[in-house]
C-alpha cells in the first residue's frame, strides 16, 4: 500500500508555511469532524488522516524529517544511530587494515535491517533498541471548558485516546501522555504524546494564571449613597454591598471567586472588579434643578 502523502492530505505545497499548514489543518477538521457527520465512515477515516498530517507537518522538527526520509520519519533518529554506529565499525576496520571505505548500499542496509528487510550476504546489525519518536497534538478549548477537570476523545495516528483534561490548565500548556506517541525500534519504549492546549477566552473575565479580573458599570447614585449591587462571577452572579462614596476606577477582590489552581483540588484564585462610575444621561429638568442645588453646597 503506497505511503500517504502529508502535504497532499492537507492540499498544501511542500514550500507552505507553518501559517499556511495550519489554515488548511483547521478548516479540513471543521469540514471532517465527526460530530458535523455522523455515522460518515468517510468523514471519520478523512479526519483522521487529516490529524495525522497535521502532527508531523506542524511539528518543525517531524517536519524536516518527514521531508527527509518519508514514510520512515518516526524512525529517522535510529537511522542516524545506526549509521553512526556502522561509520564507526567501518572506520575501526580500516585502522584494523580492512577497508575504511562506506557505500550508499551500506546506507541501504541500514533501512532494511530496521525494517524486516535482508541484506545482501550481510549479518544483520538491527538489534540495537530505540525509543520510538514522540508525538505533538495542538487541542482547541474554550476558557469554559477548563474551569472544571473534564475527559475528552482524541484521535492520533488512528487510534483513540481518552484523556482527562485538569482544571484550571493554562493557554499554551503542554501536557504529556507518556506512551502514546511513535513505536519503539526492535522492541524499544513507545515515545510519548505531546499536547498543547489552545485556550479561547469569549467570556467577560481576564485571565491570569488563577485569578480573574472584570470592569462592572456602577450607576452615579449608588456609588454616592452606597448600597447593594448584583455582579456576575464565572459560575453565577452574587451581591456586593458597595460603600458610600465609591469612587471611579475602585477595585474590590472577592476571595476564592476566580480560576481553579491546576491541580490543586478545590483551590481557586480571587476575582478583581474595578467599578466604573456611569454618568446619568438624558437629564430632567428637576433632576437638573437639584443637581444645580447641590452644585452650590459644593
Amino acid at each position: 500500500m503506497a505511503a500517504i502523502d502529508y502535504y497532499k492530505t492537507l492540499g498544501v505545497s511542500k514550500t507552505a508555511s507553518e501559517k499556511d499548514i495550519k489554515k488548511a489543518y483547521r478548516k479540513l477538521a471543521r469540514k471532517h469532524h465527526p460530530d458535523l457527520n455522523p455515522n460518515d465512515k468517510e468523514a471519520e477515516k478523512k479526519f483522521k488522516e487529516i490529524n495525522e498530517a497535521n502532527e508531523v507537518l506542524s511539528n518543525p522538527e517531524n517536519r524536516k524529517k518527514y521531508d527527509k526520509y518519508g514514510e520512515h520519519w518516526q524512525n529517522s533518529e535510529a537511522y542516524e544511530q545506526a549509521k553512526q554506529q556502522q561509520q564507526q565499525q567501518r572506520a575501526y576496520q580500516g585502522q584494523a587494515g580492512g577497508s575504511g571505505g562506506y557505500s550508499e548500499r551500506d546506507f541501504e542496509d541500514i533501512f532494511g535491517n530496521m525494517f524486516g528487510g535482508q541484506s545482501s550476504g550481510r549479518r544483520s546489525q538491527g538489534n540495537s533498541r530505540f525509543r520510538g519518536q514522540d508525538f505533538n497534538a495542538e487541542l482547541q478549548l474554550d476558557l469554559k471548558d477548563v474551569y472544571e477537570e473534564h475527559k475528552r476523545t482524541l484521535t492520533v495516528n488512528n487510534k483513540n485516546i481518552r484523556i482527562t483534561i485538569p482544571a484550571g490548565v493554562e493557554n499554551g500548556q503542554t501536557i504529556k501522555i507518556k506512551g502514546h506517541g511513535g513505536k519503539g525500534v526492535n522492541g524499544g519504549p513507545n515515545g510519548d504524546l505531546l499536547i498543547q492546549f489552545s485556550i479561547q477566552n469569549h467570556t467577560k473575565f481576564k485571565r491570569d494564571k488563577d485569578n480573574l479580573y472584570t470592569t462592572v458599570d456602577l450607576d452615579l447614585y449608588t456609588a454616592m449613597l452606597g448600597g447593594d449591587l448584583m455582579v456576575d462571577t464565572f459560575t453565577g452572579k452574587v451581591k456586593l454591598t458597595v460603600k458610600p462614596e465609591t469612587q471611579n476606577g475602585t477595585k474590590v477582590k472577592l476571595k476564592g471567586k476566580g480560576f481553579p489552581k491546576y491541580k490543586k483540588s478545590g483551590q481557586f484564585g480571587d476575582l478583581y472588579i474595578t467599578y466604573q462610575i456611569k454618568t446619568p444621561t438624558k437629564l430632567t429638568d428637576k433632576e437638573k434643578e437639584l443637581f444645580t442645588e447641590l452644585q452650590k453646597l459644593r
